[in-house]
């Protein structure tokens, strides 16, 4: 891109991790090679598939490991008031979904389908890709 237009693309975009997940110690699936990690906070993945695809995990571990199946049990873990407008977001993510704060996702890709985009949505002002892109990526995670 030139004339620095770039810039103007949400972080989460340009790093192909719409989740915008932090660095850590996982070695994620899909991950850009390490002369690519050029974002020194969050992660950058090799395609939007592979970032959508680590965002479908973390939340499919967030059910299986901890219970958490609902609006308000996810983003307390995932968007802790320490960092984010905890509040905020999930009234977000209740208005974009539909669901209920406390409703019981369905353990499905059709269930998390709404969850994913709204906090793609969420995470970066926009949710760009189209459903193929999404299902790939949630599908690659659910496999």
């Amino acid at each position: 891109m030139e004339d620095g237009a770039e810039k103007y693309i949400p972080r989460g975009i340009r790093n192909n991790n719409p989740g915008n997940i932090k660095k850590n110690d996982v070695q994620w699936e899909g991950l850009a090679s390490e002369d690519k990690q050029t974002d020194d906070v969050f992660f950058v993945f090799e395609s939007p598939k592979w970032g959508i695809r680590a965002l479908t995990k973390i939340l499919l571990t967030y059910k299986t490991k901890y219970g958490l199946n609902n609006i308000w049990s996810i983003i307390n873990r995932y968007a802790p008031d320490l960092e984010n407008d905890t509040e905020a977001y999930r009234n977000f993510l209740v208005n974009e979904t539909g669901y209920g704060m406390l409703q019981t996702i369905e353990h499905s890709i059709e269930g998390y389908t709404p969850l994913v985009k709204s906090i793609i949505k969420m995470e970066n002002g926009i949710q760009p890709y189209d459903d193929n892109v999404i299902y790939e990526g949630m599908y690659l995670a659910f496999k």
